[in-house]
């Protein structure tokens, strides 16, 4: 499809900036992490951010074992460890007849058996400080892409505006990881294939007591209810599935309503389920399987969200479009420093990762359903809770839900060569 493109329109000035090695739309988990390992060897890296800052709300939280020993790698765990978060050991299905142990990363060989559940702002700022000691890399807040530039049939930068001003931006590169409502997919035509009929989750806090359960991430399923909670510390981050497209049927019911049902599903948060007073302490999130079927063109590359949608089941986004950046540095950093990057390059970056991604979507197409069922009338869970429970059982094979949960199905380790960085303030 044609690219499209815009025009300063009745914006007051248009500003020339200088050409850059790679422009990033998106300051998200991929975006700041592909950012900070194409810094580290010296390629000149401009982010563009929408937002004015990182203080708003995300839907993921986890950081995953793969994501973890990358920090490692680049000499940053230490530092990030020391940051608030809590550490889930395993996750759990939840249900009134039984308790059955999704993935126990204990079982892990790795030095870090565990998710941290991490505030996503509190990561992005993190990155954003790694970042700044390079000085090749600049993030640009407040900065919305309005058009892609092209010549001669190849992406060759952006236009965005920022504080009422409009900027021409060139580069070697776009990579679009500006999330599922990418502002660069659609400047270039580009669109994503449902893969489910998705579902709605509304997303709440509530207060966490000492007393409470701690050390995993639960799945509750039992009576028609779905609901997941997640141990934030001081709070419980709580999502409660409901049917598709149920989203003004459920608030014009009222808050009371989720009230009684985390009573009914959740009775040791009953009372603090009391809290919830007005609607506007729920977030909707509708969640979707998708993805594009080719992420890139000549000059452009999308990645993470933008170019595959996760499922928040298993808390895979962040990994997965880790993992993606991960893989973009190791394929794209040696045609970028010597200046011969060709669209086979971008190919190379889909052909890594998208079979891997079209495996676990599919996976989680087939949890969605099940709990799409559940949440449609109760009845029992269809998942196969036999063969998770001969996995667990067995010493050589038990760590297989958790390795795939923690790494994927062919985890991206960074190429030692690009361990160490090149250049730095």
């Amino acid at each position: 499809m044609p690219l499209s493109s815009v025009h300063a329109g009745a914006l007051p000035q248009h500003r020339e900036n200088p050409r850059q090695d790679v422009i990033i739309a998106g300051a998200g988990p991929a975006g700041m992490v592909l950012a900070l390992l194409f810094a580290r060897q010296g390629l000149h890296v401009t982010v563009l951010e929408a937002a004015s800052t990182f203080d708003r709300s995300f839907r993921g939280d986890t950081l995953h074992p793969a994501t973890l020993e990358l920090m490692e790698r680049l000499g940053l765990i230490e530092d990030l460890l020391t940051l608030d978060h809590t550490r889930a050991h395993s996750a759990r299905l939840i249900r009134p007849e039984q308790v059955t142990t999704l993935a126990n990363f204990r079982h892990l060989h790795g030095k870090y058996p565990y998710l941290a559940v991490m505030n996503q702002a509190q990561f992005l700022r993190f990155l954003h400080r790694a970042l700044a000691e390079y000085g090749s890399a600049t993030v640009e807040f407040g900065a919305r892409v309005q058009g892609l530039i092209s010549s001669g049939g190849r992406v060759t930068g952006v236009r965005y505006e920022q504080a009422g001003t409009v900027h021409t931006l060139n580069a070697a590169v776009t990579i679009g990881a500006d999330g599922r409502y990418s502002k660069v997919r659609a400047a270039a035509g580009l669109s994503l294939r449902s893969l489910s009929p998705g579902q709605d989750v509304l997303w709440f806090s509530l207060p966490r007591h000492a007393s409470d359960p701690h050390g995993s991430i639960d799945l509750h399923v039992g009576g028609g209810h779905c609901m997941v909670t997640t141990d934030h510390g001081e709070r419980w981050q709580v999502g409660l599935s409901i049917r598709k497209g149920s989203y003004a049927q459920a608030k014009s019911s009222g808050v009371v309503v989720v009230r009684q049902t985390i009573g009914q599903a959740l009775p040791w948060l009953a009372e603090r389920a009391e809290l919830l007073t007005d609607w506007n302490q729920l977030r909707l999130l509708s969640v979707e399987v998708s993805r594009l079927r080719r992420w890139y063109q000549p000059g452009l590359l999308m990645i993470g969200d933008a170019a595959h949608v996760i499922s928040p089941i298993g808390g895979l986004g962040i990994n997965m479009a880790v993992q993606d950046a991960v893989a973009c540095a190791n394929l794209l950093t040696a045609p970028l420093l010597q200046q011969r990057l060709q669209t086979r390059h971008l190919a190379a970056v889909q052909r890594r990762r998208s079979w891997q991604i079209a495996v676990l979507q599919a996976q989680q197409v087939v949890e969605e359903r099940e709990v799409g069922q559940i949440v449609g009338q109760p009845q029992a869970v269809h998942m196969p809770m036999l063969l998770l429970r001969v996995l667990n059982r067995l010493p050589l094979l038990r760590r297989v839900p958790a390795y795939v949960t923690a790494y994927g199905l062919w985890p991206e380790r960074l190429q030692r060569r690009w361990w160490k960085p090149q250049t730095r303030i």
